[in-house]
């Protein structure tokens, strides 16, 4: 029920950042001088001459009406005046159209790219946070991580309270008989944490030679995670060790600290990616960084948007066909923004695609590990 709500909050969070970012609509006002008769705006004090001040942009009609809160927050939300059902059809099959036009100044009947890119992160965060990730590894990796926080804490207890067993051993007045049946909880407690540990524990061979490989890509992703908990670091650097230890201790914190960093974080994906957008074009002249952003920008807004519908597919008996069709259509996107946007040749953005599937890959690791930084030293 928390989740859900945490998800409805966060998609209401998505529009009234957008809305934020991006808080005037295009399209022109229906509404003409006479139908306003000379009226002033009641925001800036402009002589009106349609449905909208022509100088901050406000509508001439404003309500408070209860209703009135209502059509607020779904415009806040959703961008109802044009602009979102100007911008996703481009964005879907003719992104190269859309960042090209939104680049060469055609600005008013499009979304920007930062406030579409806030609005689907916090839109993911939503969708996540009431569906869940779904998926066997991610469920997996859930389930592992927590038994794992379990066993660790109830080892931890059994060795706190032999511990405490010993300070009361260490009284020469305590009678024998309650000594006896110290010394026998005591050990009992200790076969308990050592059968914990033994559970746990790698065999030789394992640790040489690292976990085995399955056929099965969840229980092999599985089987990593479990090699990585129980394997001893020892970097040589101190707060780096620590920072392991805590995460070997309690991994199920750290997997909730990398989901919630993760959409808290997102707007790194942008500059991680810029370097490389300079790379398909090195030394270029015709494009500057404000156009790769443009680009990069709404090509994640995009991947997000598509993972989102995908995901909420899966619920359904069509989640195998999405699913499929997804990963064919993200490199094809990706082709048709390469060549759309900078007007490449056919060859030209084949090649550039390839080599942006590979910097993406590299960008999306780096972000995942930067993700796990946090989590381990926060």
């Amino acid at each position: 029920m928390s989740g859900d709500i945490e998800g409805i909050g966060a998609a209401v969070t998505a529009g009234l950042a957008g809305h934020a970012v991006e808080p005037r609509h295009g399209g022109r006002g229906g509404g003409t001088r006479a139908a306003h008769g000379g009226a002033r705006c009641l925001n800036c004090g402009t002589v009106l001459a349609g449905s909208h001040c022509h100088h901050c942009g406000q509508r001439a009609d404003v309500h408070r009406s209860f209703g009135a809160i209502g059509h607020d927050l779904v415009h806040a939300i959703f961008h109802f005046e044009g602009k979102i059902w100007n911008t996703l059809p481009l964005l879907s099959w003719r992104p190269g159209d859309l960042t090209r036009r939104y680049i060469h100044g055609e600005r008013a009947r499009f979304i920007s790219p930062l406030a579409l890119f806030l609005f689907a992160v916090f839109l993911t965060y939503a969708v996540l946070a009431i569906v869940g990730s779904g998926g066997s590894v991610g469920e997996g990796i859930t389930k592992a991580a927590a038994e794992q926080t379990r066993s660790n804490a109830l080892k931890e207890s059994f060795h706190e309270e032999a511990d405490r067993i010993d300070v009361r051993l260490a009284d020469k007045g305590l009678p024998v008989a309650e000594r006896r049946l110290l010394e026998e909880e005591r050990e009992t407690l200790r076969k308990s944490a050592d059968y914990l540990g033994v559970a746990r524990r790698l065999s030789d061979k394992e640790r040489r030679t690292g976990p085995p490989v399955l056929d099965d890509p969840a229980k092999q992703m599985m089987t990593g995670v479990e090699f990585v908990s129980r394997t001893k670091f020892n970097t040589g650097v101190p707060f780096i060790d620590h920072g392991l230890e805590k995460a070997n201790a309690n991994p199920a914190l750290i997997l909730y600290k990398l989901q919630a960093n993760a959409y808290k974080f997102a707007w790194a994906l942008i500059p991680l990616s810029l370097p490389f957008m300079w790379l398909l074009f090195p030394f270029s002249r015709r494009f500057h960084t404000y156009d790769h952003f443009v680009f990069v920008t709404y090509s994640i807004s995009f991947m997000l948007l598509l993972f989102v519908v995908v995901r909420l597919l899966n619920l359904t008996i069509f989640g195998d066909i999405a699913t499929a069709f997804a990963m064919l259509y993200v490199p094809f996107h990706m082709y048709r923004q390469l060549r759309g946007a900078y007007r490449s040749s056919r060859f030209g953005a084949l090649v550039r695609t390839n080599l942006l599937l590979f910097f993406s890959l590299f960008s999306v690791i780096t972000f995942m590990l930067l993700l796990v930084a946090l989590g381990v030293m926060g």
